[in-house]
């Protein structure tokens, strides 16, 4: 599908934290070596897209602050289309910690990203993307975060793009029982969906990928991930299972994002379902080895690991 000069083949929405984690594979509590990264579903899949040679753009608010600054900086370095983030000086950037081996901890309430709404994108041309990339988390910050998901999904549904959702579920956002119905009905209403085999069993006791597609017959493509096993591809009444690249893990956190984008860079280059799944795979181990949420040189994996990279 042809796009105007200046337009992004992806369009992701969402909010971006700024991510404190140690520098190797090692606790927050004994750790000393601190690094800042942004951290943030949909800016991952951007910056993983831009990186693979394909025009993409974020579109989220910051708060006026100096960790909201150095995010921009950042994603924007990386080679992403921020001229649709706006800062906001009345709320605070989020911020969380990624204790490698323990889980993450959040410090988000509040912040501008979860005041978003659906002026946020008032302005963005949704409608001339190829591509626009949401994930479950947005809907779960706030209530005008969800109809801003709402309005995404209505202007996306009226026009060429495709609409890609990442289920992503993060229980600590929902109350008890609120997001399976949610979380099913957006996946419905999209075109592509991501969805780990452990989501789904959380949220609706699915046991196989086959029960995955029988409980979201809605998009007409289906990617549900099963960890280290490998990953099935639905498309109509045909599916494509490709194992994962074994692989010695340091933190998962982020892997996720990371197959979502090579999954889709490849999807835009024409690619078929294996290679597709093989793209997602490959993009998914190199944050795998690191305790970022993205790879850009050397210092961000462990040294012992770092022939593992290049292999």
């Amino acid at each position: 599908m042809p796009t105007p000069e200046n337009a992004p083949r992806l369009i992701t929405i969402g909010e971006t934290m700024m991510m404190v984690t140690s520098a190797g594979a090692e606790s927050l509590a004994t750790a000393e070596d601190l690094r800042l990264h942004p951290g943030g579903a949909e800016s991952n899949v951007a910056c993983h897209v831009a990186d693979l040679g394909i025009a993409s753009a974020w579109v989220s608010a910051l708060g006026g602050d100096v960790l909201g600054r150095r995010i921009l900086a950042s994603v924007r370095g990386r080679g992403v289309d921020t001229r649709w983030v706006a800062f906001d000086p009345a709320a605070p950037t989020g911020v969380y910690f990624k204790d490698p081996g323990h889980g993450v901890l959040y410090y988000r309430r509040g912040s501008a990203a979860s005041r978003m709404d659906p002026s946020t994108v008032a302005g963005v041309p949704l409608e001339d993307a190829e591509i626009v990339h949401l994930s479950g988390i947005t809907p779960a910050l706030s209530a005008t975060c969800a109809a801003l998901v709402d309005a995404v999904v209505d202007r996306v549904a009226a026009s060429a793009a495709l609409l890609s959702f990442d289920v992503n579920y993060r229980p600590s956002l929902w109350h008890d029982g609120d997001a399976a119905p949610v979380l099913r009905e957006l996946a419905n209403r999209a075109d592509l969906v991501f969805v780990g085999l452990d989501e789904a069993q959380s949220l609706w006791g699915c046991a196989t990928p086959d029960d995955v597609r029988e409980l979201l017959p809605g998009p007409g493509t289906l990617v549900v991930k099963d960890g280290d096993v490998g990953a099935t591809e639905y498309t109509a009444d045909v599916s494509v299972f490709e194992p994962a690249i074994p692989t010695d893990v340091v933190e998962p956190v982020g892997a996720g994002d990371a197959f979502a984008a090579g999954y889709l860079a490849a999807r835009l280059r024409g690619a078929g379902p294996r290679d597709r799944l093989c793209a997602g795979h490959q993009r998914a181990r190199l944050v795998l080895l690191s305790t970022s949420d993205f790879v850009a040189d050397a210092a961000d994996a462990p040294s012992a690991l770092l022939t593992q990279l290049t292999d």
